[in-house]
């Protein structure tokens, strides 16, 4: 598979600033896993990260309960960050697609592409990013 074409810092900045509400797709209540870290960080930078793992569903962490499913979250979601194989966020995209109509953003953890899934979500007109951290993107950009 081509690498992604990196993307533009500016769509980055974009999303990181405007972006409220997170759904956090593979999320891990393992302290030492880059999920859970992640998941944190963005937290305390004031975003509402929504857990999402069927294994932990019913469980509390960030001050929300833990979905099984992106269907199974009331409301909106800004932006899904997928945690995932590569090989299974083109599912998590649909899925995605399907429960919020009004999504922003689709963020691929590093590691993580699927052009076709990225392409079927920018054809709704909804920002992608591929391989890469908001961890690492945000005290980068300065944010």
């Amino acid at each position: 598979m081509p690498a992604a074409p990196p993307p533009d810092e500016s769509r980055i900045r974009e999303i990181l600033t405007s972006v409220k509400t997170i759904a956090l797709v593979g999320w891990s209540p393992k302290p030492d896993r880059p999920s859970h870290s992640v998941a944190a960080f963005l937290a305390a930078r004031g975003y509402r990260v929504i857990p999402v793992n069927p294994g932990q569903a019913g469980q509390t962490a960030l001050g929300e309960v833990v979905r099984a499913s992106l269907a199974e979250i009331d409301g909106g979601v800004d932006m899904v960050e997928i945690f995932r194989r590569s090989e299974e966020a083109g599912a998590v995209v649909d899925e995605a697609l399907a429960a919020f109509p009004a999504l922003r953003a689709i963020w691929m953890q590093l590691g993580v592409e699927d052009a076709a899934a990225a392409a079927r979500a920018e054809a709704r007109g909804v920002a992608v990013v591929m391989n890469r951290c908001p961890a690492i993107e945000i005290p980068r950009l300065g944010l």
